[in-house]
């Protein structure tokens, strides 16, 4: 079971942006137009992604391990986490001459793991969900006497966390609503902290990925409820299990929390990268899906935290891909045409003056259900968005082409 230590106070929280002064990044905020357009207000993001370790999760750690007396750090440290939380840990136990194991999931974003250990921790694999690395790496403190550094269920962690709500009320003084990603709880439950002591009027909202949402049915039952399984692409905030410190901060501090789905997380990847500029991780971008999902309900001045941007090239590709798909910006056409010579190059010669560009072509004379002189041909397009990709079809079947599109 995670340690007992009570609950950080919002003078836990100055002190610690006064220990993290000189060892984290003071992350800048930067405007969103296209998310302002579609609020009817200002929105502003909070690029956490931008952090050293490319995550928040270095805050919590460093004020962790600095914190440990010398006799503990004779022992060293151990974390379990998807990638972020290790990350920080090791570059915190290393800064500050300790050495640090990590137990990581099975199948860890590559980046991730690689920059653990650049950082200098030993890294162990276990289990799909950081739950049970969770596990291992409590039996692995037991054990060694390392000092469990807590990827959220601390009061220590919570601090470090929380002074990124700090930041947020100095950066955009009028902020009216503040959205953060929420996985374990300790991000959305230090910064909820803070701006409610100092702003109790501001509201403050948490996203989960709704595949791996345990605080929604926790809070109805008014304890941490576990999750058994967490099929999401936002590893970041796959926690099952609330933590026991930040659980009761979140039921006081935090006015609601939203879930979002895969599709939408992959919508707000690709729209981050194409309008903001920024590479974010599929955790890092819930907020900005929420937004995406129902820009009518909140109120700005807006503040979205992008927590982090620790993503793996190939995963960020297909998330790209699948975006785009659902923006309509890919389309994928089967058609078939006669089997002659010169067919295929009028089919697509009508594709190309509908202005899509063609990216694939399959021909097949062997697909099921055609005639002897038919030939089925999948082709995927590129358009400009949903209404382009309508015409796309339309006229296509114009001309004579029975063009379907799954």
């Amino acid at each position: 079971m995670p340690e007992m230590h009570g609950q950080p106070s919002y003078d836990d929280i100055v002190e610690a942006r006064e220990l993290l002064r000189d060892h984290i990044t003071e992350t800048p905020v930067q405007g969103a137009r296209w998310l302002t357009d579609l609020v009817g207000d200002t929105v502003i993001l909070k690029c956490e992604n931008l952090q050293r370790t490319g995550s928040f999760k270095a805050r919590g750690a460093f004020v962790r391990i600095a914190r440990l007396s010398a006799e503990q750090q004779k022992f060293g440290v151990v974390a379990a986490s998807a990638g972020n939380h290790a990350q920080g840990v090791a570059l915190a136990a290393t800064t500050l001459g300790i050495p640090s194991t990590v137990f990581m999931p099975e199948g860890a974003p590559i980046p991730k793991e690689k920059a653990t250990r650049a950082y200098g921790a030993e890294v162990i694999f276990e289990g799909q969900y950081v739950d049970q690395c969770l596990e291992a790496a409590i039996a692995f403190a037991e054990r060694t006497g390392a000092i469990m550094i807590h990827p959220f269920d601390h009061p220590d962690v919570v601090a470090g966390q929380g002074t990124i709500g700090l930041e947020i009320l100095e950066q955009t003084p009028d902020v009216k609503t503040v959205v953060i990603p929420l996985g374990g709880g300790g991000l959305l439950a230090g910064a909820a902290l803070a701006i409610k002591t100092k702003h109790p009027d501001v509201k403050v909202i948490g996203v989960q990925a709704e595949t791996a949402a345990a605080y929604p049915v926790s809070l109805r039952e008014g304890r941490p409820i576990r999750l058994d399984k967490m099929p999401t692409m936002a590893d970041g905030i796959a926690v099952g299990l609330p933590g026991e410190t930040n659980f009761p901060m979140i039921q006081s501090y935090v006015d609601e929390i939203r879930t979002v789905s895969e599709e939408s997380i992959s919508g707000a990847l690709l729209a981050l990268a194409e309008r903001a500029k920024q590479v974010v991780e599929p955790a890092g971008a819930v907020g900005v899906a929420a937004l995406m999902d129902a820009p009518e309900t909140f109120e700005g001045p807006v503040v979205v935290v992008l927590s982090g941007g620790n993503i793996d090239p190939l995963l960020l590709g297909k998330v790209i891909q699948h975006g785009m798909t659902l923006a309509g910006r890919y389309l994928p056409v089967a058609v078939t045409i006669p089997d002659q010579p010169g067919a295929l190059a009028t089919l697509l010669s009508v594709i190309g003056d509908t202005g899509a560009n063609v990216m694939e072509v399959v021909h097949s004379r062997t697909t099921p259900g055609l005639r002897l002189a038919e030939v089925g041909v999948q082709l995927q397009l590129e358009t400009r968005g949903q209404t382009h990709a309508e015409r796309v079809l339309a006229q296509l079947r114009s001309k004579g082409y029975p063009a379907t599109s799954p």
